[in-house]
């Protein structure tokens, strides 16, 4: 196998892995294990655990590419129509992407050296746009004055709710809803409580 080839299985099944049992309980001669080669070859492509571990949030990174999804909001006046991009974007892709929900969680209850990074990535990229956002609304004269990363929080963290009851909890909370009913109902709320 082509050496960029070995890299990213084993970022691929170190993602799986590191998702489903955390970094504490996932060994490299494991990893090596379940990609079919040994310890010492897991050790020519990543110097410790740790690397890997770094790899694994890089590559959250680029799988997050928010670029379009920015891109096309970054001009919206309409604060519904920004609010709905987002909980949209972040229950489709977390939907199909529950393994880095599960990173999220695992690293914030162990408590891991980069659980900040982890929530950064995940979680901050649409707390930071938004911020962004709800900054240039309220200079527009569009949105009432407030704390914005507060609000930029609380959004984002009710929107990441409703993907994880989706994905992870899978009707444990009792009635489940449809993710673009739980955005047709809270969306144009949050709007309304924005709006001048």
């Amino acid at each position: 196998m082509a050496v960029v080839d070995r890299k990213a299985q084993l970022v691929a099944e170190a993602t799986r892995l590191f998702s489903r049992r955390g970094f504490d309980q996932v060994t490299v001669k494991e990893l090596a294990r379940m990609c079919g080669i040994t310890e010492p070859a897991v050790y020519r492509h990543f110097p410790s655990k740790d690397a890997i571990y770094n790899a694994v949030l890089d590559s959250l990174e680029e799988r997050m590419d928010c670029s379009t999804l920015f891109a096309q909001l970054e001009h919206e006046s309409d604060v519904e129509v920004l609010l709905r991009g987002v909980a949209s974007h972040v229950i489709s892709f977390f939907t199909r992407n529950d393994d880095m929900y599960r990173l999220l969680l695992f690293s914030a209850l162990k408590e891991h050296t980069k659980a900040r990074k982890v929530y950064d990535i995940i979680r901050g990229t649409y707390v930071r746009f938004l911020v962004t956002q709800f900054d240039r609304l309220f200079q527009e004269g569009v949105i009432i004055e407030k704390h914005n990363e507060i609000t930029a929080r609380c959004f984002v963290g009710m929107v990441f709710d409703c993907a994880l009851g989706r994905t992870l909890w899978r009707g444990m909370q009792g009635k489940q809803f449809r993710p673009e009913d739980v955005v047709a109902n809270n969306v144009p709320i949050y709007a309304r409580g924005l709006r001048k």
